[in-house]
């Protein structure tokens, strides 16, 4: 299993003056095995700029849990608003196996930044 994410900042639904800095990110999931798998469940350790932590979690994503075959790959996206201009987000995806075997899959850490800033890992 591969993951790749893409974070965009959205300035039109960003307001800087009020603390608010929102990203849409876009997830792509790849099944490089040879088994068919399912996607139950998501985690979410993001960190703004200052050290302040949410974490998300539940069930699927985009309110799907994909089943992916060999080969295939499903890509969604979402969002997320920060109180400052950058911070770092990483998590996981508890998968399932066709043999019914529960797996953990790593989402890598990404940073949220402004453009024309220089690039941070919080």
């Amino acid at each position: 299993m591969v993951v790749r994410v893409k974070p965009i900042y959205l300035p039109n639904q960003s307001e800087p003056d009020q603390n608010r800095y929102v990203w849409a990110y876009e997830v792509t999931i790849e099944n490089e095995g040879d088994e068919t798998v399912q996607l139950l469940d998501r985690y979410w350790h993001i960190t703004d700029g200052n050290g302040r932590v949410e974490e998300v979690e539940g069930p699927g994503v985009i309110g799907k849990q994909p089943i992916l075959k060999p080969g295939q790959n499903f890509t969604y996206a979402s969002g997320c608003p920060l109180t400052t201009p950058s911070g770092i987000m990483v998590g996981h995806y508890m998968m399932l196996s066709g043999d019914g075997n529960r797996f953990t899959i790593a989402i890598p850490a990404f940073s949220l930044d402004l453009p024309r800033r220089a690039q941070t890992l919080n």
